[in-house]
């Protein structure tokens, strides 16, 4: 998404563009990404299409932690943001409800085509465009509530969320790496 943005402005609004798109990628923590996946009829996931441990991201109050409180807490959002950012959170689920049933049904229909002895291959295209639709849909949605929670905290709090997914980010990375090393020693 960084990309398409920053590819979109001119050379002088590039770095601008570029807090925008990593606001835009630390809110998604926020928001609590609903991790809507389309594995289609091999990959894994649950019948919502969500692996193991996801199902605790995708909003408020639902069980397990939702990350988004620890990112709220982290920049200081008052009683009302989160109020407001909870109901943005709140109508983003519901919205994205039929379409993950959608979303279902359709993985449904591509194990039963890949089960059966002859595949048919333009049925199989047919599906994955189909479910390439709901998965824009369901992009769109989120992006329309990422932008929504991000205009409800100020300027300094995106920053300081920018900032705090940063250094995240590059402990992830530090710690990928040495997970590589060591995997590496081991052969």
């Amino acid at each position: 998404m960084r990309f398409a943005i920053t590819q979109s402005l001119s050379h002088s609004k590039r770095p601008l563009a570029l807090l925008a798109a990593t606001t835009l990628v630390a809110l998604a923590a926020v928001v609590g990404t609903p991790a809507f996946a389309q594995p289609g009829p091999w990959g894994s996931g649950g019948a919502d299409g969500m692996g193991p441990g996801m199902r605790h991201h995708m909003e408020p109050g639902t069980a397990g932690r939702w990350d988004g409180h620890r990112m709220l807490d982290l920049v200081g959002a008052t009683p009302e943001q989160r109020i407001q950012i909870q109901q943005i959170l709140k109508a983003a689920h519901a919205d994205l409800q039929p379409l993950r049933a959608s979303g279902r049904k359709l993985r449904q229909q591509a194990q039963a085509l890949f089960t059966q002895p002859t595949i048919d291959a333009s049925a199989a295209e047919a599906l994955r465009q189909q479910e390439l639709a709901v998965h824009d849909q369901v992009s769109k949605r989120m992006l329309r509530a990422m932008i929504d929670a991000a205009n409800v905290l100020t300027p300094a709090q995106r920053q300081t969320l920018a900032t705090k997914m940063a250094q995240r980010r590059a402990l992830m990375e530090k710690q990928r790496a040495e997970r590589a090393a060591l995997d590496g020693g081991v052969k």
